[in-house]
């Protein structure tokens, strides 16, 4: 007994006399910490540094405080916005024909064209005092969803300039004179905007980018000035074609020391008139055969003057964190806005056919291999708006939550492929006929782009979300990155010495809390609910729990390395990421009023988010490379094992149940999907044979019944059915003429377009006639 006291007061003296901690604990590991985590490059300070920690930081520091989730504000439109949407949009979808867009004229159509800029679609973030529509962040993603189940390519067009640009840097960053040069024009569309980034030896490493400026002086509007001597060659720039002022983004460099003592200033970025000399306009790009406009852009020893830098000289060099700021609104509102209505398209589309669609002498949507791959696009869909809304809504709040928009950049944009191709799979042959009455074939095709932009998808997931997640969610670790850099090293130690006590308690908290949480499956968890999304909160509390655990033993135990160990590290950020899924489809339910018909959506979500999280965590301490440490973790997370199972398949028959008839659920879930008037219009077309069978199912009963008891023949075509029935005396002529204009509908809409010969020969002529 004396020896232990003996021993506890030693472990007090060290850990509660500064001076004594400081030298016996602090400083040794100080040194450590220093050798193992290799000191931030100038981009990935400002990286970390930008942008904000929202709900991402509550999820990994263990313990998310739920009503702080339940009191963020429910994002709406105004009254203003809904007046947009009702007037404005509509008007312009009914404009778009976009296999004329796509297939014939490969632009958009030049009324289409001047609509957008009279009617201010590319001035949806630029403020009302400058001639803007000055909307939020909820409203642009509603608008491009909305126009994008329509056209893909009237959506992009609309979507780049209220997204990274000219627009959206100059009201950040722009000084006085450059937004009253450049934002009414903006406004009012007599300017087009393009942002110059990514080019042949830059793409998602755009922090490499070769394009230079060289600080000097020459000769502008007759006057010799300090400037910039421009080099650049970019590609993959959207609008590009038909921009009127280009956004720039290059490295900055000053050998002759003008501006100060650095010769390496970094990147910058700048707005230029494409009518300016030297600024060349070059090829077109044809992306996955759409027909926005993307081209590529050079330039050789062009000379601009000083205060065409975005927030002038003053900015000179911080080009790069700006931008790392502004990428939120691509990530977090406009490719995610695209990934949602290629959800809303799916779901509504794809239920009807497979309720029109009948093989075997019964609709395909009633066979259950069909019902798995219906019942995810359904859910998947619900997931999208839930976390379309929510991503939107924290950029409403004035954040800029980089690790949240990344993760709804990778995850929407992949449930997206996903669930346009299990639509694909449902639809057949009818999804692969290009032609105006298909209406899946176009955004299939410009899935990839939304992949492959704002950072590639296998960057975002084995980079971006873990990678900036650990450092800029994690209570201590950025701060403990900066003492380690501070340059004076004992302010440095100091501050290391208090943050390295209360990371240590974190990290005892959290290992004892997993344990327990992991031996009690976290039912004395508490929830913020009753009822049956209560357990969902209790288990995301435990997961979040083990995300913590599992960072901290981690960097520990990796360091640097961990960094480079991608697959490894994807992994903690592919369990951050379905946490932020699932935490979206829950105040997404709760937001709408706990909607009983909701349920079968909010279980088949949550519990595919909770199995991608066991898979993850599997994945993670098979490859973790200390194997005793992996089998610790694995012991105090998950005790009796990974037990998270998929939803069942009553589930998934709840969800095909629901958007396979009329309903309120069915509307909600897919109340962003055009639907034309007409039955010449592809979805328009379908919808009617849909609403048109469905009304039928009482008289289709009787003839079922009817055969059954041998008053009718099987096996024969239904018009034939239809008229014998009516011939017996089993339905009534009005009845009989109401079943005949379902056949009609049901096989015009299932049939697929088809071309009289020449016609794709003349076509092709006329396009390389045009060329």
């Amino acid at each position: 007994m004396v020896y232990f006291l003996i021993l506890l007061s030693i472990v007090v003296l060290i850990l509660v006399v500064t001076p004594v901690r400081r030298g016996l604990l602090s400083k040794p590991i100080f040194r450590l910490f220093k050798q193992i985590l290799p000191p931030l490059s100038d981009t990935e300070r400002e990286a970390m540094e930008a942008g904000d920690v929202w709900w991402d930081g509550e999820l990994f520091k263990g313990k998310p405080d739920w009503q702080k989730l339940h009191s963020i504000p429910k994002p709406q439109l105004s009254v203003e916005e809904q007046a947009f949407m009702d007037n404005q949009v509509e008007t312009l979808l009914s404009m778009l024909d976009d296999f004329n867009i796509v297939q014939e004229q490969r632009d958009l159509p030049t009324e289409v064209w001047d609509y957008i800029k009279q009617q201010g679609f590319f001035a949806m973030i630029i403020p009302k005092s400058y001639g803007g529509r000055e909307f939020s962040a909820i409203a642009n993603s509603t608008i491009v969803s909305r126009i994008a189940t329509r056209s893909l390519t009237a959506a992009v067009t609309v979507m780049v300039p209220n997204s990274l640009g000219p627009g959206e840097l100059l009201m950040h960053y722009g000084t006085q004179a450059q937004k009253d040069r450049w934002l009414p024009t903006l406004a009012n569309g007599t300017d087009v905007p393009c942002f110059a980034l990514t080019g042949p030896e830059a793409g998602s490493d755009a922090g490499g980018i070769p394009d230079t400026g060289v600080i000097c002086k020459g000769q502008f509007e007759g006057k010799e000035v300090l400037g910039i001597k421009l080099n650049w060659d970019k590609r993959y720039i959207t609008l590009a074609p038909v921009a009127t002022v280009l956004g720039l983004a290059f490295k900055l460099y000053d050998p002759e020391q003008l501006l100060g003592d650095k010769e390496e200033l970094g990147i910058t970025c700048a707005l230029i008139p494409t009518s300016h000399p030297g600024v060349e306009i070059g090829d077109r790009h044809f992306p996955m055969n759409m027909a926005f406009m993307n081209g590529t852009t050079y330039g050789k020893d062009v000379f601009i003057p000083l205060e065409w830098i975005i927030g002038g000289p003053a900015y000179a060099g911080r080009g790069w964190r700006m931008l790392v700021e502004c990428l939120s609104a691509g990530r977090g509102i406009s490719l995610p806005a695209l990934a949602t209505a290629t959800g809303h398209l799916a779901t509504r589309m794809t239920g009807a056919y497979a309720f029109v669609r009948q093989q075997f002498g019964m609709s395909i949507g009633k066979f259950e291999g069909v019902q798995e791959s219906l019942a995810r696009i359904g859910s998947f869909t619900y997931t999208l708006e839930a976390m379309r809304v929510m991503t939107a809504g924290a950029i409403d709040l004035k954040l800029s939550p980089s690790v949240v928009t990344a993760i709804a950049k990778y995850h929407m944009t992949e449930m997206s492929r996903t669930l346009l191709n299990d639509a694909f799979d449902i639809h057949a042959g009818k999804a692969i006929q290009c032609g105006p009455m298909n209406y899946l074939a176009h955004g299939y095709m410009g899935i990839p782009v939304s992949i492959t932009v704002e950072g590639a998808n296998i960057l975002t997931r084995n980079l971006m979300i873990f990678g900036q997640g650990a450092t800029r969610c994690h209570p201590y670790v950025l701060a403990e990155l900066e003492a380690a850099a501070n340059p004076d090293a004992e302010e440095g130690l100091a501050q290391f010495d208090q943050l390295l006590i209360k990371h240590v308690g974190f990290a005892v908290g959290n290992t004892f809390s997993a344990l327990w949480q992991g031996l009690t499956a976290g039912v004395f968890n508490s929830s913020p609910v009753a009822g049956e999304t209560s357990p969902y909160y209790q288990q995301l509390s435990r997961m979040s729990r083990a995300l913590a655990l599992s960072a901290d033993i981690s960097m520990l135990m990796l360091g640097g390395d961990l960094k480079r160990k991608e697959m490894l590290s994807a992994r903690l950020g592919d369990v951050l990421s379905q946490l932020y899924i699932a935490s979206a489809v829950l105040k997404f339910y709760e937001d709408n009023g706990r909607q009983q018909a909701d349920l079968p959506f909010v279980h088949f979500s949550v519990q595919r988010a909770l199995f991608e999280i066991g898979k993850a965590f599997d994945g993670f301490f098979v490859n973790f490379p200390h194997h005793i440490v992996a089998r610790l973790i694995r012991t105090l997370v998950f005790p009796f094992g990974i037990g998270y199972k998929m939803p069942k398949d009553e589930v998934a028959q709840q969800i095909c149940e629901a958007i396979s008839k009329p309903g309120v659920i069915r509307d909600r879930l897919s109340h962003l999907c055009y639907i034309g008037d007409s039955e010449q219009d592809a979805t328009g077309l379908m919808e009617q044979a849909f609403i048109a069978k469905y009304e039928a199912q009482p008289l289709l009963k009787k003839i079922y019944k009817a055969q059954r008891d041998g008053t009718l023949a099987r096996k024969q075509p239904l018009h034939d059915t239809i008229e014998q029935a009516l011939a017996a005396g089993v339905i009534a002529a009005t009845e009989a003429e109401q079943l005949h204009r379902m056949n009609n509908l049901r096989f015009k809409s299932i049939s697929v377009d088809s071309f009289k010969p020449g016609v794709l020969e003349a076509l092709a002529l006329k396009k390389q006639q045009a060329a």
